[in-house]
């Protein structure tokens, strides 16, 4: 029964994130393509543009002012609740998601970290990101755009880096997302609407509005506009393990997130000019190298220790050291060069995945973590298992993120002679 509540206490977190995230991006998106889009050729007094437009069978005629309007309208719309129940719900997922499991989900396999202390890193770095870089936007460094964006990037992914060695893949990249999302919602919290109260008092009060506050509002819905396109990645991310379990997981990510970033940049500035629309066919030439780049065929052995890889994240250090004096260290060099490998046949495998991955992925789980197959993915027969090779291969074989935190304690030469006989044409017969 807690497995059922669980799972429906996610779906409901996760399903108020999509909705309110969706109305967060569509709101940037928007106003970023209003602003680029206004006519300022002669605009009336006090204006600084307009534009018309047409959208569901009627026709619109919007108006931006250089700073206010002599008088305050009856009802004005304010946009901001949008941005607070996106970080709220995405840190209910969090808690939800990876800090109510933290030794199964959150850190990383072989890694001697206790969950507070992972969760405690967790929230830190969301804070820390955020300070840090406010810091920045208010330093020298503020003024010059692209050097700015350039060292934002690079503490980024020194972020994701660091994630990588204590977070599973899919930690690692949502924590990554965390922080960007706890900017963007900083950024709306404590630059963008005191700047919009301060206009809005401005006008009430009958004073000159100061000029410098829209204008720093305005950048800093900028930077969350470039940040929309990587952060909708990463809430994807966790139905693709070549993504996040790749043993280059935040190289793959820093890649995403400049091909991210150029996309957006030329739908910001083709209203100006059509001289980024070169960014389009080269992040679809980028994405198609990622592609190659991480296929199990060109992806090199991750050096992972045995004992690692077989001990549950809880695994206590004597346990560790006991099993590196039974079991060798190195890893396989190959699949064909396995003794393991050499001697698969379906009998095995069979008994293998029900021992290790039908304790979740059957249609009754025997774990008490889910009341029904996670992502609806069954191993029970053996149809299902050769119909299900592909994946198989991909979460148990190539990327070893499966079973999560290797709960079963899988053994190395288990993923080899599964490999093998997915190599082999994965027959059951």
């Amino acid at each position: 029964m807690e497995a059922h509540f669980t799972e429906w206490l996610n779906l409901g977190i996760r399903w108020i994130h999509m909705i309110t995230g969706v109305a967060w991006i569509g709101a940037s998106f928007y106003f970023v393509w209003l602003e680029n889009n206004l006519n300022r050729s002669n605009p009336r007094d006090g204006l600084s543009g307009d534009l018309w437009a047409i959208h569901g069978g009627g026709i619109y005629h919007l108006e931006k002012y250089k700073l206010a309007p002599p008088k305050m309208p009856e009802n004005l719309h304010w946009f901001k609740w949008e941005a607070y129940f996106t970080w709220l719900s995405g840190v209910a997922l969090l808690l939800v998601v990876y800090y109510l499991n933290p030794s199964l989900y959150l850190i990383k396999p072989g890694v001697e970290l206790a969950p507070a202390m992972g969760i405690a890193i967790g929230l830190g770095s969301m804070l820390a990101g955020y300070v840090i870089y406010h810091f920045l936007c208010d330093s020298p460094l503020g003024k010059r755009p692209a050097l700015l964006g350039a060292v934002l990037f690079v503490l980024i992914i020194a972020a994701a880096y660091g994630f990588s060695l204590i977070f599973s893949g899919r930690a690692a990249y949502i924590h990554v997302g965390a922080i960007i999302g706890t900017i963007m919602v900083g950024n709306v919290f404590f630059t963008i609407m005191p700047a919009q109260r301060a206009l809005v008092k401005a006008i009430e009060t009958n004073t000159t509005p100061d000029p410098l506050l829209p204008a720093k509002g305005l950048l800093r819905s900028r930077h969350n506009n470039y940040f929309t396109l990587p952060v909708l990645f990463i809430m994807i991310s966790n139905h693709f393990p070549s993504t996040y379990g790749s043993q280059y997981n935040w190289l793959i990510l820093a890649g995403i997130a400049i091909l991210a970033v150029l996309v957006r940049h030329y739908f910001n500035t083709r209203h100006d000019s059509n001289k980024f629309v070169w960014t389009l066919p080269a992040a679809a030439l980028g994405m198609i190298c990622l592609a190659y780049v991480t296929s199990p065929a060109n992806r090199a052995p991750a050096a992972i220790s045995v004992a690692a890889v077989e001990q549950p994240a809880s695994t206590n250090t004597a346990q560790v050291e006991a099993s590196n004096e039974a079991t060798p260290t190195e890893p396989v060099a190959s699949e064909a060069a396995s003794p393991a490998a050499g001697n698969a046949d379906f009998a095995k495998v069979e008994s293998v995945i029900h021992e290790r991955c039908t304790v979740c992925h059957s249609v009754t789980p025997s774990s008490p973590m889910f009341s029904a197959p996670p992502a609806g993915f069954m191993l029970d027969t053996p149809e299902q298992m050769k119909a299900q090779a592909a994946k198989i291969h991909a979460q148990t074989v190539a990327s070893q993120i499966m079973p999560l935190g290797n709960i079963t304690q899988m053994t190395q030469d288990e993923r080899d002679l599964i490999g093998s006989w997915i190599a082999k044409g994965a027959q059951i017969n």
